[in-house]
Formats: structure tokens, C-alpha cells, sequence
């Protein structure tokens, strides 16, 4: 059973860079055909996909975001990490880490959520 585990600071201060990271168990974030995504859903609102990176070390990004993102791995420790520059309060949001699999893509495996404020 994989299991994923967001952490980082549930406070960021505008125009700062948010920093979470995913700790990935039960699995590998290098095994073939795997995608290790972030996703967010800001209060009152629907998910947001932010961005993913493959089992291969490439990453794609939602358009609307990619010139502040960015999504990083660590192999020795199973874990990926996100990075979005330059927040606002728009990037108040629960912030979600989820594998996706298959074709098409689908999530199987979800972190439980860490919430994340941006707030002077």
C-alpha cells in the first residue's frame, strides 16, 4: 500500500516562496509508468492540479502556474517537493500530493492534505 505524507509550513508570508514536500512510502517515485503530482483546492473552491513530475525526473506544470512553480525530487529519500514563487493570498489553499497511473492518468493513491495560508 503506498502511502503519501505532505509537509511544510502552514504559513507563508506574501510574496514569499511555499515549500512542501511529499514523502512517498509503501513504493518508488522512479517506478515506470508512475506520475507524482500536486494538487490544490483553495476554500470553498474545486482541485487545481499545480503540477507533477514523472517517474523519469520530467515535469509538466498547469499553465496558470508554471511560471511560479516548480516540482523537484529527492531518490534516496522518496520524496518530491513543490515550490511556488512570489504567493498571494489567492494561494491560500489545502494543498494535496497524489500518485497518478495509467492511461489516461488516473489518481490512486492521495496524501491526506496540509493547509497552507498566505497571510501577512
Amino acid at each position: 500500500q503506498v502511502q503519501l505524507q505532505e509537509s511544510g509550513p502552514g504559513l507563508v508570508k506574501p510574496s514569499q516562496t511555499l515549500s512542501l514536500t511529499c514523502t512517498v512510502s509503501g513504493g518508488s517515485i522512479t517506478t515506470n509508468h508512475y506520475y507524482w503530482s500536486w494538487i490544490r483546492q483553495p476554500p470553498g473552491k474545486g482541485l487545481e492540479w499545480i503540477g507533477h513530475i514523472a517517474h523519469s525526473g520530467s515535469t509538466d506544470y498547469s499553465p496558470s502556474l508554471k511560471s511560479r512553480t516548480s516540482i523537484s525530487r529527492h531518490t534516496s529519500s522518496n520524496q518530491f517537493t513543490l515550490q511556488l514563487s512570489s504567493v498571494t493570498p489567492e494561494d491560500t489553499a489545502m494543498y494535496y500530493c497524489a500518485s497518478q497511473t495509467g492511461w489516461p492518468l488516473k489518481y490512486d493513491y492521495w496524501g491526506q492534505g496540509a493547509q497552507v495560508t498566505v497571510s501577512s
